[in-house]
């Protein structure tokens, strides 16, 4: 009954997203709804998108191992990141009217770098939205009592996903996301409530998790382990921003203030109900203590569905998987989305640049398929990595590579295209190298990463001007003395 459910309100988003489809009329619809998404919208559809698997699943196995510092890259980096785009990028690139943030590197750097950039954000695509397939397969693979193996879940949930992903564009996923973010915050928080009453009260589920140090924030105050902890933070704060998910939404707005404003408001949404799912993975310590400890050794990613299942009625069950869903398949139709649209505009316009807007929007579609294909390979190799490893790791190539360029060129005037070239290749240089050796146990490779970038773009700016200045100043000394 429960898996016939899931299977129904699968079908039912399928049918609204193919109903909001009717709106795409052009490639603008399908990249950004054509910018008339209102702040409501915009509120909700970051939201959405933010909180994906990873939040529901990921966030909690991590917190009740690590406590508060393990989880500081996600939802306090992840929310962050929403709230300083909102501050301080979107205004300047909303202004701009451009398709794609790829778009931005060309206007202010040109094609090479625009090229590099569209590959670096769609690679990191990869590590995203595979955990939001991982989860689809382990939300079938439990609910058919392990008779749906987890790959053939993958690929169930990816059709599902691509039934309106396909057609609608940007116009469905905005539409479903409101709908399923009304669902995701009304079924986790009832659940909340009734897991509560289970441990015995609110109090009792806070004191457990004060006494085992799970609010413990900051690290030991050691150069090691100040360093990764800061790297954490870093990675999806600043790596999420060069995103064209998050871009989209900016661009998907009505007005410069929905533009500004939803990205804020959602990533403060996002923060503060991120700690829902670790309320409850803390009341699932307390209401099954032994099987909640044998399910932290193995996976604790299951230790939430394992609570529902075991423990709950059957309208808590209903109401869980179907905000499991809500988030899952928000966060993975808009990270498909994204990377195909990059791509149809910043690679494949290249080669094609007489193409007709039908053209190029069936283009996106076909990228979508493409993508997804990819998508669903990569996540099936990749079974058995935790949902949080694969979400935190799709950040770090961003961030040593697309935030530098992006962050100079709106607020540094003397960022220069070499330097952008500069910074992009010392930073996933730098990056690569910690990786594969083991200097990166002893320094974090991402951080390193981001400093060689910095280091890159100034040298690369500075250098040519100030060699150029030297001559000139030296030019007129020559000419003085003659």
């Amino acid at each position: 009954m429960l898996l016939s459910l899931v299977i129904a309100y699968l079908l039912i988003t399928i049918v609204i997203g193919l109903w909001a489809s009717r709106r795409v009329k052009n490639s603008a619809d399908f990249a950004i709804a054509g910018r008339h998404l209102p702040l409501f919208m915009i509120v909700t559809t970051t939201f959405a998108t933010w909180f994906g698997s990873e939040t529901v699943l990921g966030i909690p196995a991590k917190f009740v191992q690590s406590g508060f510092g393990g989880v500081v890259e996600d939802p306090f980096g992840a929310g962050s990141c929403l709230i300083l785009v909102g501050l301080l990028f979107a205004a300047k690139l909303y202004r701009m009217t451009l398709l794609t943030i790829a778009d931005y590197y060309r206007e202010r750097y040109g094609r090479a770098v625009e090229v590099a950039c569209s590959v670096i954000i769609m690679i990191s695509y990869l590590g995203w939205v595979s955990a939001q397939v991982t989860a689809l397969g382990l939300v079938f693979h439990v609910l058919s009592a392990e008779a749906i193996s987890i790959p053939l879940g993958m690929v169930i949930g990816v059709v599902s996903i691509l039934a309106y992903t396909l057609f609608g564009g940007m116009w469905s996923v905005a539409v479903t996301d409101f709908i399923q973010m009304i669902i995701l915050v009304a079924g986790l928080s009832v659940l909340a409530v009734f897991a509560s009453q289970q441990a015995g009260g609110a109090d009792k589920v806070i004191e457990y998790a004060l006494s085992n140090d799970m609010f413990k924030f900051w690290p030991e105050p050691g150069f090691k382990e100040v360093a990764f902890f800061l790297a954490a933070a870093l990675t999806m704060m600043l790596g999420s921003i060069p995103q064209q998910d998050v871009f989209q939404r900016v661009m998907s707005a009505n007005s410069e203030k929905a533009a500004t404003r939803g990205p804020v408001i959602g990533g403060i949404c996002y923060i503060m109900f991120a700690f829902v799912p670790m309320f409850l993975v803390v009341s699932a310590l307390i209401i099954m203590p032994e099987r909640a400890a044998e399910l932290v050794a193995d996976d604790p990613q299951k230790v939430l569905p394992t609570l529902v299942i075991d423990h709950m009625p059957f309208v808590m069950q209903v109401l869980f998987f179907g905000a499991l869903l809500s988030a899952i398949k928000s966060c993975a139709s808009a990270t498909l989305l994204a990377p195909s649209v990059t791509f149809t505009e910043n690679i494949w316009r290249q080669f094609h640049p007489h193409m007709s807007d039908r053209q190029g929007l069936r283009t996106m579609r076909i990228t979508v398929l493409v993508f997804s294909a990819l998508v669903l390979a990569y996540a099936i190799s990749m079974q058995g990595t935790p949902i949080y490893a694969l979400v935190s790791g799709a950040y770090q190539v961003t961030l040593v590579g697309a935030f530098v360029p992006l962050a100079a060129g709106l607020f540094w005037s003397r960022a220069s295209t070499q330097g952008a070239v500069f910074s992009m290749v010392m930073g996933l240089l730098a990056w690569g190298l910690f990786l594969a050796t083991p200097a990166g146990e002893e320094f974090p490779a991402q951080l390193t990463g981001l400093l060689a970038a910095v280091a890159g773009m100034l040298v690369g700016s500075w250098g040519p001007q100030a060699i150029a200045n030297r001559r000139g100043s030296h030019h007129r000394v020559v000419l003085l003395q003659d």
